[in-house]
Parts: C-alpha cells; sequence; structure tokens
C-alpha cells in the first residue's frame, strides 16, 4: 500500500511545481515590472537548482533587458519601476541571485548578454559591505560564465579577476564555497589565458594568492586541499614561475611557508595518486629554490595530531618519495628509450614529459646533497645521528640507480640527451662530496660520463664541468690518476680547461671551474708514474691556449696556474720538439716565454696573502725550469738567468 501513496504523493508535488511555474512564467511575461518582480521572486522559492528545463523557461520568459535593468537598479545606475533606493539592496540580492542561477544552464553563461555583465559583477563584488549576502552568487556566476566560454573567461581576467581575487581571497572563510570557487576561478585563468600576460601584468597578485592557497593546503583535510595542491604546481610548474619566485621571497610572513610544509608533509606521509605525490615534490622543489635547502627542516604542525612532529619529518618525506621517483621514471624511461622503441605506443612526447619530471627530482636531490653537506660541516646542528645516517643511506641507494641508468645508456651506445647530462650532473654533485663513494661504478663508468653531451652541445663541456669537483679530490692520489689517464679522459679535462679560457678570454668568468680543472690537470703532470708520450698534440693544443690567455691577463692567480701546467708539460718535452711539431709556431714559444719570465720574476717579491697562496705555483715554476731550462734556450734567453 505505501507504494501507490507515495507514487501519489510525487504527482502531486509535481503538479503543485507545475502549477508554480506556470504562475511565474505568467508574471515574468507581465508588462507591468512589478509583475517582473513578483515572478522572479517566486522563481527563488520554488524552481529547483538542477532543474535547467524550467530554469531555460524562466530565463526566456523574463528577457535578458529586464535582468539587466535589475542588476543596474541594484547599482544605482538604472530604475526598475517602484526601485526606489530604500529597495536597491533587495534588488541587487534578487539580480545575482536569479543571474547565477540562470548560468546553470551552459548556453545562457555562454551568451553575449552574461559575458557582458562581468564588469557589474565585478563592481557588485568589490563594494565595502560586510557580510554581503550575495558574495557567494557573484563567485558562482564568475565560475559559470568562465567555464562555458573563452570569451566568458577572458572577460572575467580582464576586468580584473587577479586583482580582485588577491585583494578578496584573504578575507574568504577556510575551506568555504567562496574561497573553492575563489581557487578554481584562478585555476582556470592559469590554465587557458596567455601565460606572457600574467608574467607581465600579476606577479604580486598572484604571490598574494599562493600565500592564501598555502593555507588551505596545510589546514584542510578534505577535497579542497587536492584543489589546492594542484594549483600551486599549476604556478611552480609554469613559465614564470621563476620571477614569481623572486616575488615570494620578498613577502615578509613566514607562515606561508610553513604551511607549505606542512601540505607537502602531510601528502607524501599518506596513500595518495602518485600523480598528486610528485606535485607535491614540484612544490618542495619550488620552496626549497625560494627559501633555500634549510626549509627541509622544520616544525610541522598537522591537524587534529597534538604530538609534536620531529622537524626532520619534512626532510626524510622528501628524500624518500624522490629516491622511489628517480627508481621509477629512469626505469619507465629506459624503457621507453631500449624497449619499446618499436611499440607506437612509446612517443617522443612521452619520453619528454619523464625527462621533465626527471629534472625537478633531480634538482630535490642535488639541493638535498647540499643540505646534508652543509649540514655535516656545522656544529650542533639540527639532525640527529640516526636522521643523518637515514639521509646518507637513501642517497647512496639513488645515486646507485642513476648510475645503472649511465650504464644502460653506454651499453646501448647513447652519450647524448639532456636526461643522461642531468644524470652526470646529480652523480658529480655527490661525488664531490663523497669522492670515494660508488668507486667500483665509477671506475667502470668515469670514461663514459665524460663524454656525455646536452642534445644541443657539440662536445662534452658540461659533463666535464659537472665532474671537475670529484676529479680534482680523486687526482690527488695515484689510482686517481691512473683512472683519468687510462680512460682517456684527461683529454676531455683539458678540451674543457681550452673552452674556459676561451669563454675567459671573451669576458665570460668561470674561474671556480678554470681552477679546478688547472688543479686536475697539475695533479695528472705532477704523477711521474703518468706518461703521455703518445699524445703529445693534446698538451700542444693547450700551450698555445694558455699563451693566448696570458697575453693579456694581469691577474697573479692566473698567470702561476698556466705557468705551473706549462712548467710540467715542458718536462715532457724540448724546445727543438715544439717547434719541429706543425701546429707549434715560434710566436707562441715566444708567448710562452714571457710566461714563464713573468712568473719567474715574481721570486722574493713583497706578496699580499693572496699573493702568497701562489707560493707553491711558484716553486713548481722554479723547480721545472731548473730541470728542463737547457733545453729551452729561448725561455733561458727570456728569463735571463
Amino acid at each position: 500500500m505505501e507504494e501507490p501513496q507515495l507514487l501519489l504523493q510525487q504527482q502531486e508535488e509535481e503538479q503543485s511545481q507545475s502549477v508554480s511555474l506556470q504562475d511565474c512564467l505568467k508574471l515574468l511575461k507581465g508588462e507591468r515590472d512589478e509583475q517582473r518582480l513578483a515572478g522572479l521572486l517566486l522563481v527563488t522559492k520554488s524552481c529547483k537548482s538542477d532543474d535547467l528545463v524550467s530554469i531555460r523557461a524562466i530565463y526566456d520568459a523574463v528577457g535578458p533587458h529586464f535582468l539587466d535593468r535589475l542588476l543596474r537598479t541594484g547599482l544605482g545606475k538604472g530604475v526598475v519601476s517602484s526601485g526606489s533606493g530604500e529597495n536597491r539592496d533587495a534588488y541587487l540580492q534578487l539580480s545575482v541571485t536569479v543571474l547565477s542561477a540562470f548560468c546553470r544552464v551552459s548556453e545562457i553563461a555562454s551568451s553575449k548578454e552574461m559575458v557582458s555583465k562581468v564588469p557589474m559583477i565585478f563592481e557588485v563584488m568589490s563594494m565595502n559591505r560586510s557580510g554581503m549576502p550575495v558574495l557567494e552568487e557573484c563567485y558562482e556566476f564568475l565560475y559559470l560564465v568562465s567555464t562555458a566560454s573563452e570569451d566568458g573567461l577572458t572577460a572575467v581576467y580582464e576586468s580584473g579577476g587577479i586583482k580582485l581575487l588577491a585583494h578578496q581571497m584573504s578575507a574568504l572563510p577556510d575551506g568555504s564555497r567562496l574561497m573553492e570557487l575563489a581557487t578554481k576561478l584562478v585555476q582556470l585563468m592559469l590554465k587557458k589565458l596567455s601565460q606572457g600576460i600574467v608574467e607581465n601584468d600579476h606577479l604580486s597578485e598572484l604571490s598574494v594568492i599562493v600565500t592564501k592557497i598555502a593555507r588551505q593546503f596545510a589546514l584542510l583535510q578534505n577535497a579542497l586541499k587536492f584543489e589546492a595542491l594542484h594549483l600551486l604546481s599549476a604556478i611552480f610548474s609554469s613559465e614564470y614561475s621563476t620571477l614569481l619566485h623572486d616575488a615570494l621571497r620578498v613577502i615578509q610572513n613566514e607562515n606561508w611557508s610553513n604551511h607549505m610544509r606542512d601540505g607537502v608533509a602531510t601528502i607524501l606521509q599518506n596513500r595518495v595518486a602518485p600523480a598528486e605525490k610528485f606535485e607535491a615534490l614540484i612544490l618542495a622543489e619550488s620552496m626549497v629554490t625560494i627559501k633555500g635547502e634549510g626549509w627541509l627542516i622544520g616544525q610541522i604542525n598537522l591537524p587534529n595530531v597534538q604530538d609534536p612532529i620531529p622537524a626532520d619529518r619534512c626532510l626524510l618525506l622528501v628524500l624518500e618519495s624522490s629516491r622511489v621517483e628517480v627508481a621509477v621514471l629512469l626505469n619507465e624511461l629506459a624503457y621507453s628509450k631500449y624497449e619499446a622503441s618499436k611499440s607506437s605506443s612509446s612517443t617522443a612526447e612521452t619520453i619528454i614529459s619523464k625527462q621533465q619530471k626527471v629534472t625537478v627530482v633531480f634538482s630535490l636531490v642535488e639541493k638535498i646533497i647540499k643540505l646534508i653537506s652543509n649540514i655535516g660541516e656545522t656544529e650542533g646542528h639540527l639532525l640527529d645521528e640516526n636522521t643523518f645516517i637515514k639521509a646518507i643511506n637513501g642517497l647512496n641507494e639513488t645515486i646507485g640507480v642513476v648510475l645503472e641508468y649511465l650504464q644502460d645508456a653506454k651499453e646501448h651506445g647513447q652519450k647524448v640527451g639532456n636526461d643522461l647530462l642531468a644524470s652526470v650532473r646529480l652523480v658529480g654533485s655527490y661525488l664531490a662530496e663523497a669522492p670515494v663513494a660508488c668507486e667500483d661504478k665509477i671506475t667502470e663508468l668515469l670514461g663514459y660520463m665524460l663524454s656525455v653531451e646536452g642534445e644541443h652541445e657539440s662536445s662534452p663541456f658540461y659533463s666535464v664541468c659537472f665532474l671537475l669537483p670529484m676529479l680534482c679530490q680523486k687526482t690527488m692520489k695515484i689510482e686517481g690518476c691512473k683512472l683519468l689517464a687510462s680512460s682517456g679522459g684527461y683529454k676531455a679535462v683539458v678540451d674543457c680547461l681550452m673552452k674556459l679560457i676561451e669563454q675567459n678570454r671573451n669576458g665570460v668568468e668561470n674561474n671556480g671551474c678554470i681552477f679546478l680543472a688547472c688543479d686536475t690537470i697539475m695533479n695528472l703532470l705532477k704523477m711521474e708514474q703518468i706518461t703521455f708520450s703518445e699524445d703529445e698534440s693534446t698538451f700542444i693544443s693547450l700551450l698555445k691556449a694558455l699563451a693566448l690567455w696570458t697575453e693579456k691577463t694581469n691577474d697573479q692567480s692566473f698567470i702561476m696556474m698556466a705557468s705551473s701546467i706549462c712548467t710540467l708539460i715542458f718536462d715532457m718535452t724540448s724546445e727543438n720538439a715544439l717547434l719541429n711539431h706543425p701546429s707549434f709556431s715560434s710566436s707562441c714559444l715566444d708567448s710562452l716565454s714571457r710566461l714563464i719570465a713573468r712568473s719567474l720574476a715574481s721570486w722574493g717579491q713583497d706578496m699580499s696573502d693572496a699573493a702568497k697562496a701562489d707560493m707553491d705555483l711558484l716553486e713548481i715554476v722554479t723547480a721545472g725550469y731548473s730541470r728542463w731550462a737547457d733545453r729551452f734556450p729561448q725561455i733561458q734567453k727570456a728569463v735571463g738567468r
């Protein structure tokens, strides 16, 4: 018996609703404004928000012209019959409410009539009226118009959408429907509008928005938390992110960076989709870039968690997540490049996408390496021994995975690629701090790593630069010198130094790399057990580069470094042998003679503290000159002794 009664009740409700709708339509089609106002009031009480057919019928009945007049009257710019100043707020509330409702029909939301009302809705929102009851309807209207058409989104942007949101979001309640709509509006404007426009006009406003979204990201534990994550990730992955970093650095309030750490830690320690974990890593990488590596260590405050959370929790979470991402991405990248090359599913776009992701996690790992290195050199640091060991083990495992990826590339004959270059850079960063790590793998791969080139390089210049700190340390011992000599890697170091010298002559300063390359070459040449008799041309080319470089420099450090290398090379040859070489000229010998004479002339002079650091180099030149002076009469003549 209950089912017939229920059916009868539904029929009565539908009939009542139908009658109410017909009554509304009659009023809305009336000739007087009073009738239309009464019809709209009935609509707000009787029409369901998901009844799109009825909404369309109501809109057609009232027409856009009356809606426009009603809104203008509410703004004090138009006149609806019986409209007085006392009724303006009521008209404004009614007009915005029905406009928002009408825009639930996408055809209405995308119409010119609705798009044209965007500036007036902004005017409503900018009114300084506390607790304005239609603010949510205003946001709803803007969101629906923006999603319905490109014209609507453009109108929202050009009416000052970013600026208004930056101003209002700081006052919106956390986790509210208003905040959700504001967040979605920002997403739309970032996603669909020209990034160049945003870059040039709205960096300061965007930085304010980021700080407010960061609070939602930290505090909320619902779907809006992930909306905040997606939005922040999109912002920090954009082409204008570097400029945004600068704008965020000058923000005085530090709460936003703490909120970002809280949000990142929450995402990484919970079971979420891999894509969302990666977005959290994007945020972590950006924050470390903005605030420095120390951002990874700090107090974490999570909702509904009373017990204190260790300050190193974020560091360990980011390192572990990065380690997993490196392993997964490099495995997938290797498969795409080598195993699935014959399959149509393996596309260039897939490889590029994975390479871009690898760049993010490599950057994070490199920054963690720097952090751990700095902490290891600081007394009373924030990490306990257990955490420090965990971090080192995690880094060792990560670098091991990267070396396996390079081994795979070597076996497939691949030595060109930005992913390979980035891998060499990461390995170089770690070995600069731990030169004895992964010795067996490094012994096997050193020659290959020194041959890796970026996609737009014609030589392995950058790979060598990345490995120079490690090479400089390894060649202090005979085993390292033998490894570099036997692998032929010393040629790459010489070529790198010559390119650095050329850049220095053209005004590009990279003194750190120059001195590292010079030290590495001197370490090799000083080892008596290492011979280069079959590779005369490599060192003759270096002599020529050093001669040209020092002719026009007065930098005493460069002069002493260059003369020391020349002195050690002269131990292996003679003046006659050099002049008989087809690529060596007497003018080059003249330049080298002047170089040696200049360096020896500093012997016994009063030296500044900086110059005293060159005393070891001067001793190398002086001792070398005494060994080979009789074989170089022209240099002997220039020196005058």
